[in-house]
């Protein structure tokens, strides 16, 4: 139980971590943009950056909020494809995941 009480604390905190990040970057992306054509040639690569980041933080954000559902049902733990543990060394490495080390190699 150790384990989950730590891992439900990590993700939490990296939950609240993310939020923060997408704020920021919503916030860069509502910047308006230069009138100058080098500048504006610029800040379009720098847009594209950001919406990366973007969509990668809201990829981890559901990753996250399905393993702290996983943990309120009490499915937290084990492979979501086979059932099998997962083993702690994994999760603490990556809380989120819902695959054990064999089935993620399959995808």
């Amino acid at each position: 139980m150790v384990v989950v009480c730590d891992q439900k604390a990590q993700l939490e905190g990296r939950l609240t971590e993310l939020t923060g990040r997408l704020r920021r970057i919503e916030g860069e992306l509502d910047t308006p943009a230069s009138k100058d054509f080098a500048e504006s040639a610029t800040e379009r690569e720098a847009v594209e950056v950001l919406e990366d980041l973007g969509i990668a933080g809201q990829r981890e954000i559901r990753m996250i909020k399905a393993a702290l559902d996983r943990i309120d049902d009490g499915s937290y733990g084990y492979c979501v494809a086979c059932g099998e543990p997962i083993p702690e060394a994994r999760l603490r490495i990556l809380p989120q995941t819902p695959l054990c080390a064999a089935c993620a190699g399959r995808n």
